[in-house]
């Protein structure tokens, strides 16, 4: 069976049978993403999200992740989107578990999406850290997506049902 993954730190021995990136962000995701390929975390990479998954394709293959290990789904175009259609493609593949990976700021909702939609799976929650030093915050327009964040988490609250907590 194959394995799939998002982010595994290394005292934890955690394999599962995919790994999913979600799109936005900057592109240190794809970067993680192929990190964890290569320590053997998972066998394939879904990329979900449309816009820049050729760009996340292409930084997978540069960093040495075969063209046969990677799936895309480029139709999701929201977090929930990212959950509903990625999910369709794992549950007919019948994984069992997900390793997530996404920026730091979002791995929350992004992981709180996917088990409010599947909660037979089991998620884990790998973020690329990318701009993680409050100093870069400002410059490189982190600030303004974490307070856009913190007003998706009660959003998909009310709107989806999705707890943050």
């Amino acid at each position: 069976m194959f394995k799939f993954f998002f982010k595994i730190a290394r005292w934890l021995f955690l394999v599962a049978l995919a790994l999913g990136i979600l799109g936005g962000g900057s592109h240190d995701r794809p970067l993680r993403a192929a990190q964890l390929f290569r320590s053997h975390a998972a066998a394939r990479i879904l990329i979900s999200g449309a816009g820049d998954d050729e760009i996340n394709r292409r930084l997978l293959l540069a960093n040495g992740v075969p063209a046969g290990a990677i799936e895309v789904e480029n139709q999701s175009t929201t977090t929930r989107e990212n959950a509903e259609f990625s999910l369709r493609r794992l549950r007919a593949e019948k994984v069992h578990s997900v390793i997530l990976v996404t920026s730091w700021y979002h791995a929350r909702r992004a992981a709180k999406t996917f088990e409010h939609f599947a909660p037979e799976l089991k998620i884990y929650s790998r973020p690329a850290y990318y701009a993680f030093d409050r100093a870069d915050w400002r410059k490189l327009g982190i600030y303004k997506r974490m307070r856009l964040e913190f007003l998706k988490l009660p959003g998909y609250w009310l709107r989806y049902g999705i707890n943050p907590f």
